[in-house]
């Protein structure tokens, strides 16, 4: 991957626990909720071992530390409920992520088979009748659709106060609904043919930018009662953060490290995804070159040589370096919005630290 620039200073490292604490807060929940599932009848037994282990089994937990250090930023005390709410977040991002990989077919995520190749999988050793395929796909969605639920009734059962609770639900509302209105658009983009840098955009904006990182900090403004002000700082931090992030994602896609990733090298380019780094690329390009990307994107067939093939033209083309520095523009306007707002010292470094995290990761 071309060689990135920095969004922002190095900082001391905040000193907290608080991803293993997300840890243990969906650990509890997942185990008061699983037994439901067996008790319904021993079929259900795989489906509670793969969404278990999907939930507890790795992830960034950004979701969850922007929810809970934009509470404590406000003025929240740290305390253990708003860390089971803010958890709440890591089941919403599970059910995108399942229902995504069913959408473009992903063969894997975070480096094991996706959830519904597992499920096709678990039809071909039980010998069943039908497609594998099919009912790998359908369990994958039901799988997706608990997560949801489960979203839901673990923010209910945080034990934040009935006043948190109140005010934080219509910004819950909000993020469903823009996560399934950004995925709605990324595959209407994918069928029409789409190219613009603009409509790309947008697209990240509605799938990635609000629900990773500007809803969630409502979120815990709304639980720590912050006023429209600190709203206000969230918005122009955690927008141009979460397009940060997506676009790092496109670089991921086409340049990451599948040991790292999860995912196989060139996924994006196989799935045929209209990201700004392709629109990018597609305006710089040679006029070869724009041949080639336009016959080879979304060839589920593509090979490693063809991935390495449009990767060069991804590079000479200027994009990737045009992605990173707008990736790098973005983490500084973030940083920069929250630099002078009244927020606790201590939350403001981990909030620049975590902006740093996602524009800057490599997986």
């Amino acid at each position: 991957m071309p060689e990135r620039v920095s969004g922002c200073e190095m900082l001391s490292r905040v000193p907290d626990d608080l991803r293993e604490r997300i840890a243990g807060a969906l650990h509890e929940f997942v185990s008061t909720a699983t037994p439901q599932l067996d008790d319904i009848g021993d079929e259900l037994r795989p489906l509670t071992a793969a969404a278990t282990e999907f939930v507890l089994g790795g992830g960034k937990r950004l979701r969850p530390r922007f929810c809970y250090w934009a509470a404590r930023a406000v003025g929240a005390p740290d305390d253990d409920a708003i860390v089971r709410a803010a958890a709440s977040l890591e089941l919403l991002q599970a059910c995108a992520l399942v229902h995504d990989d069913v959408i473009d077919r992903s063969a894997t995520r975070r480096g094991q088979p996706a959830m519904h190749e597992r499920f096709a999988t678990l039809h071909r050793a039980e010998a069943w009748t039908g497609d594998p395929a099919l009912f790998g796909a359908a369990a994958a969605i039901l799988v997706g659709d608990l997560f949801l639920v489960w979203s839901e009734a673990m923010l209910a059962v945080s034990g934040v106060d009935a006043a948190a609770l109140a005010r934080a639900r219509p910004i819950s509302d909000i993020m469903r609904v823009e996560i399934m209105g950004g995925q709605y658009l990324d595959v209407v983009e994918q069928v029409r043919g789409g190219g613009s840098v603009e409509s790309a955009l947008r697209v990240a904006r509605y799938k990635a930018a609000k629900y990773t990182v500007e809803r969630p900090l409502h979120l815990g403004a709304a639980l720590a009662d912050g006023d429209d002000e600190i709203f206000a700082v969230f918005t122009n931090y955690g927008l141009p953060l979460g397009e940060a992030f997506q676009l790092r994602d496109d670089l991921l896609g086409v340049y990451g490290d599948p040991a790292v990733t999860g995912k196989p090298a060139g996924d994006d380019l196989r799935e045929g995804k209209r990201t700004a780094l392709v629109a990018i690329t597609m305006q710089s390009a040679t006029p070869a070159g724009r041949e080639v990307l336009t016959k080879r994107l979304g060839d589920h067939d593509l090979d490693d040589d063809g991935v390495a093939e449009i990767r060069e033209i991804v590079t000479a083309s200027g994009a990737a370096d045009h992605v990173e520095a707008a990736i790098a523009e973005r983490v500084r306007t973030a940083v920069n919005a929250i630099r002078d707002a009244r927020l606790d010292p201590t939350a403001r470094d981990a909030l620049v630290e975590l902006a740093g995290d996602a524009g800057h990761r490599t997986g």
